[in-house]
């Protein structure tokens, strides 16, 4: 592969360098030459620098829009094996967020997607706010917080979800 393919796909595996690239924030010296140590990428950071610049003039602009959702917060739930539980909030394989525990679940009902899970998962690390579990499917999105988490965890949804990245955009 040529110096701007490897470029481009170390770029695509880090996607907050990804974001950065396409929201115009990135710093393409400094970020050739991290790129250059931590990717390997076989080349001077110079010619990193003009891949990466050749590299956002083909992609879109980074855009956010507002979803219409709204956002509900469930105490007393847990993350459990399934076995009699009828109706899960969430589940995965055998495992679902069922209606007996000691956490807290937050329910956006409305214009959700993958996409809008990344950009609430992202907050809640950002906030340094454990989520122990997650997912998105139909017109719903749900994540569990410890049941202390749950006031602001409704907060750090609604946020994301007023500013969330769209698919189609990228």
């Amino acid at each position: 592969m040529s110096l701007a393919a490897d470029t481009r796909e170390a770029v695509r595996s880090r996607p907050f360098v990804f974001d950065a690239l396409r929201a115009g924030l990135l710093n393409h010296s400094a970020a050739a030459e991290w790129l250059a140590e931590t990717a390997d990428l076989d080349g001077d950071s110079d010619a990193i620098a003009a891949a990466l610049r050749r590299f956002r003039e083909d992609l879109p602009a980074y855009a956010t829009e507002s979803r219409e959702t709204t956002v509900s917060m469930r105490s007393g739930v847990g993350v459990a094996d399934l076995g009699d539980e009828a109706a899960p909030l969430l589940r995965v394989g055998d495992t679902g967020v069922v209606s007996d525990g000691d956490h807290t679940a937050v329910v956006a009902a409305g214009d959700v997607d993958a996409e809008a899970l990344g950009a609430v998962v992202r907050r809640f690390a950002a906030r340094e706010v454990p989520v122990v579990a997650a997912g998105v499917a139909g017109d719903a999105l749900v994540c569990v917080v410890g049941r202390r988490d749950g006031p602001d965890a409704v907060r750090i949804v609604e946020a994301a979800l007023d500013a969330a990245p769209r698919s189609d955009a990228s």
